[in-house]
């Protein structure tokens, strides 16, 4: 077994067809054939199923493991060059998109300023989306909502930040100072889906109170939400920095609501590389020095 035959698996994984993974590695396609031949006949099993063009079982499970194996080959060389003081490279950081509205423009002058070699490739999702992608190794690191029951990964948490009622100008709760959970459900409310850290979180806490929420729409994506009760279609419970000061809604606390807590992950299977660790020191700093500037945000 060597790397191009994990590289060669690898590549079908992500690009489905020889042809395709051959054009993505700069072979031919007989080449990747014959890696892939080698291995299964290495393992004795078939590792890819010609005719459905997928992954086998076995398929997925190895690649799983090569995934791990190549971020490990790949930190080796970026920790060398650290230790010349020079780091340099590529990460990939996913992050919930009400963070990075605030974090990511921060984040980049920074990273620029302190290691111009290093390039960092954002990806803003949803925590639901971006776990499985950090346990995988798709992300080195992520930031997403907290709590979360996943043994396969390291958290820093960053910060804490209200959950708000946020509402249109014209509806009923629009002009109250403060709003309890038992007033919230009398209303029908856009919600993150049940299953998402955010919304179970929400529901732990009221069912306590004896409260259960109404919904009027579920969407998985703060973002969308927001555009929603911008259009005047609805009230909202979100984090604080998800609907700005600036905007045309209300902005109205929740008594009897804990924060919700934001936090960096890693893969507990792969050691972050020093690329990756520049990266989180950077974020550390920013929240640090500016996440007070955050209407609703703590800094841990």
């Amino acid at each position: 077994m060597d790397i191009r035959q994990l590289d060669a698996l690898l590549a079908i994984a992500e690009h489905k067809t020889f042809s395709s993974a051959a054009r993505s590695l700069h072979t031919v396609q007989s080449n990747v054939s014959k890696h892939i031949a080698r291995l299964e006949e290495e393992l004795g099993t078939r590792l890819v199923d010609r005719d459905a063009g997928t992954l086998t079982e076995e398929g997925e499970a190895v690649v799983a493991r090569a995934r791990r194996i190549r971020a490990e080959t790949d930190a080796i060389a970026h920790d060398i060059s650290a230790m010349r003081d020079d780091i340099s490279g590529i990460t990939r950081l996913g992050i919930i998109d009400s963070t990075a509205r605030w974090l990511i423009p921060m984040v980049l002058p920074a990273l620029e300023a302190t290691y111009p070699n290093i390039r960092l490739q954002v990806l803003t999702a949803t925590t639901t989306s971006l776990l499985p992608q950090v346990v995988a190794g798709h992300l080195h690191s992520a930031v997403v909502n907290l709590p979360l029951r996943e043994s396969e990964i390291r958290v820093e948490e960053l910060f804490e930040e209200d959950r708000l009622l946020i509402a249109p100008p014209d509806h009923p709760l629009a002009r109250q100072s403060s709003v309890t959970p038992a007033e919230l459900s009398r209303h029908e409310l856009l919600l993150t889906p049940v299953g998402t850290a955010f919304r179970d979180e929400i529901d732990s806490e009221l069912k306590k109170q004896g409260v259960v929420l109404t919904t009027r729409a579920e969407i998985d994506g703060m973002r969308m939400i927001a555009t929603l009760v911008h259009d005047g279609f609805g009230a909202a419970i979100l984090p604080a920095t998800a609907a700005p000061d600036d905007g045309p809604w209300r902005r109205i606390p929740i008594t009897g609501l804990v924060p919700r807590s934001v936090g960096l992950i890693f893969s507990r299977r792969v050691a972050p590389s020093a690329i990756t660790r520049a990266v989180r020191d950077v974020i550390l700093e920013a929240v640090a020095t500016h996440g007070y500037d955050q209407a609703g945000v703590y800094p841990s």
